[in-house]
């Protein structure tokens, strides 16, 4: 087996965000529908078009399918979602692939919007 050391030149490659789709700030309330917890409510952190994360003060266990609620561009959206990750209180849930197709449409049209007035503002 070969063990590779890092090198001066390693270390000044640029590191490389292995998600498929890039992340936007977003701060709005959220509502978790979960079938263990009942409902949970929360605040998002930032969304693309695969996931969304927020803040909790409830836990929500790891790979339950729940429901999310939440508001966009004044759009109402629910789709489904498993949660993926969990650090102290901050959750992150992807998306399911089988969720209702307007709502992931208002999801990627939401992402662009975010994506234009944040390279605006700088953020």
């Amino acid at each position: 087996m070969e063990v590779r050391h890092q090198t001066e030149a390693d270390r000044s490659l640029p590191l490389i965000d292995a998600r498929r789709y890039p992340r936007y700030k977003l701060s709005v309330e959220i509502q978790v529908f979960s079938r263990t917890c009942g409902l949970i409510k929360g605040n998002t952190e930032d969304i693309s078009e695969s996931g969304i994360s927020g803040t909790f003060m409830e836990e929500v266990p790891l790979g339950e399918v729940v429901r999310l609620e939440f508001t966009l561009s004044l759009n109402h959206v629910e789709v489904h979602a498993t949660v993926r990750q969990r650090s102290a209180f901050r959750y992150g849930f992807e998306f399911l692939e089988a969720s209702d197709v307007p709502e992931m449409e208002i999801i990627r049209r939401a992402c662009r919007e975010l994506a234009v007035e944040q390279s605006l503002s700088g953020t």
